[in-house]
């Protein structure tokens, strides 16, 4: 079992003051392109890794923001799992899970308008299994990432952990995470896959909305609160028995990458609810942490 930050989560048992998020933590090997790319030929461009996954971002993203959170999920029994349980725990974060396999990993291209292509090897990241019910001990909200709904064990450990946080109280979140994983497996199975497991929140980029069509709306998903973001753009906030509500987003110029933005905007989310924030203040809350992230990425991609 991976270590909670000190070793325990403990104090944090009871209170209902941590985000946790259950899902994948893997190494981003991020590729910049500095021009088009010479098909088998050489491209010139940046190279770096740094620690990525959605659920490990949402963590990361809810601490920078001063609140508390834990991964959980699976990590490689090897130095970058090492490497990447030691960033989110430097960053302040707790680590529960299980270690095994080799860490997985993503090769993100950004082009020089700062978009995003994404390779994905998730290897151990989809290994989780065994969960235990202290995974979820001191949570105010479990955010699940729809990559961990997609792939085994890891589906099923992710349906078990969502009983579970019901059970408790626990409010559960979903991100859509992927147009592409969207497309693959159909909408009406993904929201089928959704809906399932109630959650209270429902997360989404336009392109994601698109994909799954009119159907992602609270009528349709037992009155969950859906939130499209759309990038620069004004976020949609949807309620049952209220009209749309747009929420502009924050102006950041000179971006070079936008990686982690809508995990961002999740972490800040739901940070804002379990403050007693209203969904509308909470969407400006999720604005204002994507702003910072896309800032800090964006200088670290120029540097």
């Amino acid at each position: 079992m991976i270590p909670a930050g000190d070793g325990t989560a403990t104090d944090a048992a009871t209170d209902g003051t941590v985000l946790g998020a259950v899902g994948d933590i893997v190494e981003d090997v991020v590729v910049r392109l500095l021009e088009d790319i010479n098909v088998a030929s050489d491209t010139q461009s940046v190279v770096t890794r740094r620690r990525g996954g959605s659920a490990a971002n949402v963590v990361a993203a809810a601490c920078l923001a001063g609140g508390r959170a834990r991964f959980i999920g699976g990590l490689g029994d090897d130095m970058t799992g090492d490497w990447l349980t030691a960033q989110l725990v430097a960053a302040g974060a707790e680590v529960v899970g299980h270690r095994h396999g080799r860490t997985g990993t993503i090769v993100v291209l950004l082009d020089p308008n700062g978009e995003r292509t994404m390779l994905a090897d998730r290897a151990a990241s989809v290994e989780l299994t065994d969960p235990e019910p202290a995974w979820l001990d001191g949570l105010h909200t479990l955010h699940i990432p729809y990559y961990s709904l997609v792939g085994e064990p890891l589906a099923t450990t992710t349906a078990t952990l969502a009983a579970w946080a019901h059970e408790r109280g626990i409010r559960v979140s979903i991100d859509t995470s992927s147009a592409a994983l969207l497309q693959h497996d159909g909408p009406a199975v993904a929201l089928a896959r959704i809906a399932a497991l109630h959650p209270a929140v429902v997360l989404a980029n336009e392109l994601e909305a698109a994909t799954l069509g009119p159907q992602l709306h609270p009528d349709h998903l037992g009155g969950a609160v859906v939130v499209v973001k759309q990038g620069p753009e004004p976020a949609i906030v949807l309620q049952r028995g209220a009209s749309p509500v747009q929420v502009p987003a924050l102006d950041v110029s000179d971006v070079l990458d936008t990686t982690g933005a809508g995990d961002a905007f999740a972490a800040g989310f739901l940070l804002a609810l379990a403050d007693g924030l209203d969904p509308v203040a909470a969407t400006r809350r999720g604005h204002e942490v994507a702003a910072a992230a896309v800032r800090r990425a964006s200088a670290a991609a120029g540097a």
